[in-house]
């Protein structure tokens, strides 16, 4: 298993592309955190790799139509531990409509393993299309 910080992350994101559960549980160190920034239902630092991939990121599938996720990495820039990840994202939603989104997230790598992330996206766009009845506070209705 190699170390370097860019290959871990470049993994990771083919891992997720590929839907390989082991790949994904075994990118992250048993303690590692992931930041959402936001005020959406999935936004919060969840902690630990058992919350990280089981809860965070096994919670989007049932949000998506099966077998219509489509992730693309688009770069990365590293130095050091961290490296920076973009990608996009594309599927259909269980409610009809599409989720396309572009991301980027700020990795740290230690021995070979994700120990913290922090991820930015549109979150207006995630809130319309994976959690339509999820009220903006910033939007006057």
């Amino acid at each position: 298993m190699t170390t370097d910080p860019r290959t871990v992350v470049v993994r990771y994101v083919e891992a997720v592309r590929d839907g390989d559960a082991d790949a994904i549980y075994e990118s992250f160190a048993e303690d590692a955190t992931w930041h959402y920034p936001g005020d959406l239902p999935i936004s919060k630092v969840w902690r630990g790799r058992d919350a990280i991939v089981g809860d965070f990121l096994g919670g989007m599938g049932p949000l998506l139509v099966p077998g219509t996720m489509k992730i693309e990495l688009t770069g990365t820039i590293a130095e050091g531990d961290r490296v920076v990840a973009e990608w996009t994202s594309k599927a259909q939603t269980v409610y009809g409509g599409t989720y396309d989104n572009r991301c980027i997230g700020v990795y740290t790598v230690h021995d070979g393993r994700i120990t913290s992330v922090v991820e930015y996206a549109d979150t207006r766009h995630v809130a319309a299309a994976l959690f339509p009845g999820h009220a903006d506070p910033g939007v006057a209705v």
